[in-house]
């Protein structure tokens, strides 16, 4: 309601207006995250490969609706239980309830871990039953021809599951598991070993497919290249960064591309009164869905440099080649700096007049014809003082294919923010309510526990590469 409030206020007064909340009042209003009670049944067959699944959900909504509550349970949620396996049908059904609590809408994954998490009890538990290794019991069921159509409605484009599996397993040192767990028996401790294989759908953008699901919006997003004479580059996103990255990764980009300095590249965003209608950041899908509409503008400065750089090296621009900010005609030595046909653009006194108009600058609009879909191995080890039940985690391994990587520093860091936002849901992180009187009894950081530094081990980090076949960013 204080969006609402805030936005009356503002006009009222004609100026901006902050909103400031208490601790108290958040835990109360804001958006709780991951509330379902479900029921999965999996038939395989005698050698434990999946046959057919069932899964019934119950989601709570909270008391009133929010902005993606329904989609959650739903398209985000039901979409994902293929997960990474050949699983020939797969039947869900999802109740959806009103309650007491918060409203429940997304929060870091929203729909995709719990049908991860779902999932991969399932296959584990499958595993136990048909006494079946928890890494075989995955491996067998692997998709491993691609284009892959799920039974639930998803149609993923590449993978390489096995590869990351494999990949885990080393830097895990599964081998040396058993050691590892008589170590741990020798002090008194239980241990333990899990693995999770999952997928996700980002680049959430597709129109045509959140269409069909139900979604009434465009999810495109825009990039406008704006080249100066003097060869530094503005770039105009509608992706808003909070913390991502993006005025580096986007950077990155531009600059790879045209051959400059990622100190000459600045990119604007935020600012709806100079950057073109972009549908924001959300669903994992910035650099694949923001930065293939800036990969989309370069194409198009490209062009018309290339035809700019054919006028002054006097060629025909289709004998022309662009790289390494240079240039250069095929066969000859001519050559001319990006820099120079920046210059050239601006100060037009040798330039087609009749045929290109000065300036450097172009805007691109991009929506994707399908998700991307990151997918990975994580192994977890833990250990379990049987006589008090606390459960420290001592290894963890994570292993990701996100296909093609701009900065591999940004990705780690994302990557670690994740484990330990994963790890404090699973131990640690629980809103509860009492169950006569309806009260949040977790309201603080008092009685909500949030994980710290010393509740994690060294994480060991590992990539697969398997490029996206629709993105130009791969």
């Amino acid at each position: 309601a204080e969006d609402v409030a805030l936005t009356w206020a503002a006009k009222q007064v004609n100026r901006s207006i902050k909103w400031t909340c208490e601790r108290s009042e958040s835990f109360l209003t804001d958006a709780h995250g991951r509330d379902h009670v479900s029921h999965a049944e999996m038939a395989m067959d005698k050698d434990g490969k999946f046959l057919a699944m069932r899964v019934h959900t119950d989601a709570n909504l909270g008391a009133y609706l929010s902005t993606f509550s329904t989609a959650v349970p739903t398209i985000l949620y039901a979409t994902l239980l293929a997960g990474q396996y050949t699983c020939p049908q797969i039947y869900v059904e999802v109740d959806s309830w009103f309650t007491n609590t918060a409203p429940v809408d997304a929060y870091r994954g929203a729909g995709r871990p719990e049908a991860t998490y779902l999932l991969e009890r399932l296959v584990s538990r499958c595993g136990w039953e048909m006494g079946i290794a928890q890494d075989e019991i995955r491996k067998r069921n692997f998709i491993n021809s691609w284009p892959y159509q799920t039974p639930v409605a998803l149609q993923y484009d590449a993978g390489d599951y096995r590869a990351c599996m494999d990949k885990a397993q080393v830097l895990g040192d599964t081998a040396g598991y058993a050691a590892r767990k008589a170590a741990s028996a020798a002090k008194g401790l239980l241990r333990g070993i899990g693995y999770s294989s999952y997928i996700e759908a980002c680049g959430i953008a597709p129109s045509n497919i959140a269409g069909a699901l139900g979604a009434r919006a465009g999810l495109f997003e825009c990039g406008e290249i704006r080249v100066h004479p003097t060869g530094s580059v503005t770039v105009f996103t509608g992706s808003h960064s909070h913390g991502q990255g993006h005025e580096t990764t986007f950077a990155q980009v531009v600059a790879a591309r045209l051959g400059v300095a990622v100190e000459a590249v600045d990119v604007v965003h935020g600012d709806t009164g100079r950057v073109p209608f972009g549908m924001g950041t959300y669903g994992s899908r910035s650099i694949s869905v923001g930065g293939a509409a800036i990969m989309k503008a370069l194409d198009k400065i490209e062009t018309k440099a290339k035809k700019i750089a054919a006028h002054l090296m006097e060629s025909s621009d289709a004998d022309v080649e662009f790289a390494n900010g240079e240039f250069t005609v095929k066969g000859t030595d001519k050559k001319v700096t990006f820099g120079q046909v920046a210059l050239t653009a601006y100060v037009p006194h040798n330039y087609p007049l009749d045929k290109l108009e000065p300036g450097l600058n172009e805007t691109a609009f991009y929506d994707p014809t399908n998700f991307t879909f990151p997918a990975g191995t994580y192994i977890c080890e833990v250990e379990v003082d049987p006589a008090t039940g606390v459960t420290r985690v001592d290894k963890f391994t994570a292993v990701d294919d996100f296909g093609t990587i701009i900065n591999p520093m940004i990705v780690e860091g994302q990557v670690h923010g994740g484990l330990v936002q994963g790890i404090g849901q699973a131990l640690m992180e629980n809103c509860v309510y009492d169950r006569e009187t309806g009260q949040l009894l977790t309201g603080s950081f008092m009685d909500y526990t949030m994980p710290r530094a010393d509740d994690f081990p060294e994480f060991k980090i590992g990539n697969v590469c398997t490029p996206c076949t629709h993105n130009p960013l791969g």
